[in-house]
């Protein structure tokens, strides 16, 4: 809070509005007046006031609606309401809506900087809390728990979260469906300034487009049919904290332009409202796609990909982060003892071989699973390869020159595993691996067409 308090005053009479604002700036208050509730409630929604005071009775707009808004806007803002018509009634519901205090007028001069001096010292003691909380946050950031992982590239990922973390830019984490993608995103909203707010998420592959859109953005009352009452939006619930968007190259265009709309303009129209409502999120959004390649297609918009790519974050695949899958799998094991309240259980040195040349193409979420299986299915607490899923014992590497290649291989076996290799440092992405190999698209998909029916050549 300023040296010099900021105060909202609205009333839908001018008269009282003149009187209070004389009388609050010669007690030193920074004072704004509103005449009427639709006024106060632009008022609120266009800047940050210390406290308000706002009159009950009021014509479409009444003072419980500013006392709404004003929560919305910042839970530490105290409302004192103040009327005419005093009443058990309203002063219980004003309380239970998170009212400071209830004053009746008419009221003396004394009576009210009383109160609105108590709710200064209110206020400034909860500022001063949420001020501390925030300092031992980012002294103890050590504390918070990291995400599993010594790999270099996986620690790369790890460094540039938590550099970023403490601000408010939108962060987009690409990566294979299994990754971590939400865990990295958990990890930057603990380390931020939004931590004590809500973490929210939503796969925008998940709905339908007008299910997913009412979710995003709210609607009012009878916008479609079965819409019996107003319902807030996840970017209005997500106020003070993050929004993860998870498949976001799922999207429908349609949806995408709104949600450029908010990543601009911070603020969303609900399904069949007029108005707009501001939004105070942090955007963290995710995709397995390529989004520049979608982009390219036509599919994603390119204005968006850039408001959304202002921090972009890489998550290696697991194959790619093998030096980790010991520390996953006793992580794992760990919580799954913990959950059960037994002893934890460990791999036989023929089930961790097994898991060590596997190439998880569902990355860590595949790993969890398939321990989770191994776990329920062992009865003792070394687990052997047939607690497995077959698919992982039963899987090998098929090697890029068969074993029994000559001594000198001819071009086309040299060029097949040249081709596998950069496939494979490409993640499995075609379109990647062409370019690095200087062909068109089409020749890498005939090559591997013929490779599929052909078995490897011994040269």
């Amino acid at each position: 809070m300023t040296q010099q308090p900021s105060i909202l005053v609205v009333d839908d009479e001018s008269g009282i509005l003149d009187t209070l604002r004389i009388l609050l700036r010669k007690e030193g208050f920074e004072v704004t007046t509103a005449q009427g509730g639709k006024a106060g409630l632009d008022q609120i929604r266009s800047g940050n006031h210390d406290i308000v005071l706002t009159d009950v009775r009021m014509p479409q707009v009444t003072g419980l609606d500013i006392l709404q808004a004003a929560k919305e806007q910042d839970t530490m803002t105290p409302v004192i309401l103040m009327t005419a018509q005093a009443s058990l009634q309203t002063a219980v519901a004003a309380v239970n809506a998170g009212a400071f205090y209830y004053i009746q007028k008419p009221f003396s001069n004394d009576e009210l900087l009383a109160i609105l001096r108590r709710a200064c010292e209110f206020r400034q003691i909860r500022v001063e809390n949420r001020q501390l909380k925030q300092d031992i946050r980012r002294k103890d950031r050590a504390t918070v728990a990291r995400p599993i992982g010594k790999s270099r590239r996986f620690m790369d990922v790890l460094k540039l979260a938590e550099v970023v973390a403490p601000t408010d830019s939108t962060v987009l984490i690409q990566g294979e469906s299994g990754t971590g993608k939400e865990v990295i995103a958990r990890y930057i909203h603990n380390l931020s300034g939004r931590a004590d707010g809500p973490f929210l998420s939503i796969n925008c592959g998940a709905l339908p487009e007008n299910l997913l859109e009412s979710e995003l953005f709210g609607h009012v009352k009878g916008s479609f049919t079965g819409a019996v009452r107003d319902k807030q939006g996840l970017f209005a619930a997500a106020r003070g904290g993050t929004f993860f968007l998870d498949e976001v190259g799922e999207m429908p265009p349609s949806l995408q332009i709104k949600l450029l709309r908010v990543l601009q303009e911070r603020e969303v129209i609900p399904v069949g409202a007029t108005e707009t409502i501001p939004v105070d999120v942090r955007i963290v959004a995710a995709t397995n796609r390529d989004l520049e390649e979608e982009v390219r297609r036509g599919h994603f918009r390119s204005d968006l990909f850039y408001r959304l790519n202002v921090i972009a974050l890489e998550l290696p695949s697991l194959r790619d982060r093998r030096d980790d899958l010991v520390l996953l799998i006793d992580h794992f094991f760990q919580d799954m003892a913990a959950e059960r309240e037994s002893a934890p259980k460990a791999l036989s040195s023929d089930a961790l071989d097994a898991v060590m040349v596997y190439d998880w193409p569902g990355n860590v979420r595949e790993l969890q699973n398939a321990l989770e299986h191994a776990v329920v299915l062992s009865k003792g607490t070394l687990i052997e390869p047939g607690a497995l899923p077959e698919r992982i014992t039963r899987r090998r590497r098929e090697p890029l020159v068969a074993e029994r290649s000559s001594p000198n291989p001819s071009l086309e076996v040299i060029e097949r595993a040249y081709i596998m290799w950069v496939l494979q440092a490409e993640g499995g992405n075609k379109t990647r691996a062409a370019e690095v190999l200087g062909i068109d698209p089409s020749t890498l998909y005939r090559k591997l067409s013929r490779y599929e029916e052909q078995p490897a050549a011994a040269g």
